[in-house]
């Protein structure tokens, strides 16, 4: 059963599957218009210093969780296809949460880093990266995508590659859309950020039903060829 139009074992067919996953979670778009609320007291020009950093942050984090979530897992016994389930069912629940109350998680966010009134620089990675750009949500998603990399052979190398594409072109936008919040803000309002959210967390909740469909057809997979 393929669900991808290319399979992920090519790196094209990972990108694909890995990059609406991670935007509808990370919403660099939406995201940009609440750092900038949070940063309100600070010059655009801190807004802009701080730019990179989080984006340099948020690579390294969705990266580690991509390329070691999964083998954890396995190391404490979990399987390719419960992990898949549980990934799946993990990332459709928060997207399903996302798509009926985006005015609560934006609430979440800002409730996330009000509290810290220290410099700039010092929120950068706490709490301005973790959690309020890759919380556990966007962590979660970056191990259930680990999940559906294929089992044995080259084909891994090409996946990771894929999916580490994703990663970075993430980070880009994470970058280029936190430095330019200001015009983000002018264009887009907190409407539109809202309506975009709505949709993405509709694409994710897709994705996330797709993997725990992968992972059901590994499970049932395995019962068969142990019977």
């Amino acid at each position: 059963m393929e669900f991808n139009p290319l399979p992920v074992s090519t790196l094209i067919g990972a990108f694909l599957l890995a990059f609406p996953a991670l935007f509808s979670i990370v919403n660099p778009i939406g995201s940009a218009l609440i750092f900038h609320q949070m940063l309100a007291d600070h010059s655009p020009e801190t807004r802009k210093r701080l730019a990179p950093t989080i984006a340099l942050y948020a690579f390294f984090i969705l990266l580690g969780s991509l390329l070691l979530g999964g083998y954890v897992l396995n190391f404490f016994g979990v399987s390719l296809g419960a992990l898949r389930v549980a990934g799946g069912l993990v990332v459709a629940i928060r997207a399903w949460a996302l798509l009926m109350t985006p005015e609560e998680h934006e609430e979440r966010k800002a409730d996330q880093v009000a509290p810290a009134k220290s410099r700039a620089e010092d929120m950068a990675f706490f709490p301005l990266t973790m959690p309020f750009t890759t919380g556990p949500g966007a962590i979660s998603v970056a191990i259930a995508l680990s999940s559906q990399r294929p089992s044995a052979g080259h084909s891994v190398i090409p996946f990771f590659l894929g999916a580490s594409l994703a990663v970075v072109v993430i980070a880009v936008m994470v970058w280029g859309f936190y430095r330019a919040s200001d015009r983000v803000l002018s264009l887009l309002g907190v409407n539109g950020a809202r309506v975009m959210s709505r949709l993405m967390a509709f694409l994710l909740m897709c994705i996330g039903v797709q993997i725990v469909a992968s992972g059901v057809e590994a499970l049932v997979a395995q019962f068969l060829a142990h019977h």
